[in-house]
């Protein structure tokens, strides 16, 4: 490989980097609502807080437009998306259509000391009186991440894990009903995986999602 050819491919390799970088940082802003619903986001200060130039904050605007976290009205600068009823029902729809195929193909490859992990995280969560949001969105994580994972299919690996930071977007503080009996859903999940039962694997999943759609929009439909 020529010379220019190289500092070429080192010179993208950074801007992929930062780029990547600039896109988790604003995800985990938006996620941790540290940027609000309907904030205006700029480049130039976006930039200036990471210390890098605008272009890998742009790349990573674009990515977030795409996977539906912001949102351009009428071609103006982007700002935090507001998600809708119906978007999330829709979303929950997917993932279950999504996540029952997952657990299928993954029942009977997950290691038994990977399920021990989980349940391990999942009992202890049950035992805290307060609940912990970021533990639980940890513990969350590694249940349905590992799940997908072992399906052997990264597009659905890639898909479960946008569906569910959107899912996200209404965290436990809004649905705090749903820590225990969620938690508990998760330990009937793993005991299914466990005795290598993937039709029971999957109703349980799909009525998980059931239940988690159905306590958001009740909760909603309070306001």
């Amino acid at each position: 490989m020529k010379l220019a050819d190289q500092l070429f491919s080192a010179a993208d390799e950074v801007e992929q980097n930062l780029s990547k970088r600039a896109y988790e940082t604003v995800l985990e802003m938006i996620l941790k609502r540290e940027l609000p619903v309907n904030t205006v986001l700029q480049e130039r200060r976006l930039a200036d807080m990471m210390n890098i130039s605008r272009t890998p904050v742009r790349n990573a605007l674009n990515r977030l437009e795409n996977e539906g976290f912001i949102a351009r009205n009428g071609g103006r600068t982007p700002s935090v998306k507001e998600f809708s009823i119906q978007e999330l029902v829709e979303t929950l729809h997917i993932r279950r259509i999504l996540e029952t195929e997952a657990t299928r193909l993954a029942a009977g490859k997950i290691p038994l000391a990977e399920l021990d992990e989980m349940e391990q995280r999942v009992r202890a969560l049950l035992l805290k009186k307060v609940p912990d949001t970021e533990a639980d969105w940890e513990a969350d994580s590694r249940i349905h991440e590992t799940i997908a994972r072992y399906s052997g299919n990264r597009m659905l690996v890639n898909f479960i894990r946008t569906l569910r930071l959107k899912t996200h977007m209404f965290h436990l503080t809004q649905v705090p009903e749903r820590f225990e009996a969620g938690h508990k859903e998760h330990l009937a999940i793993i005991q299914a995986l466990r005795d290598n039962q993937p039709e029971l694997a999957q109703s349980l999943i799909a009525a998980h999602i059931d239940n988690v759609r159905e306590g958001i929009i009740k909760r909603l439909s309070q306001f």
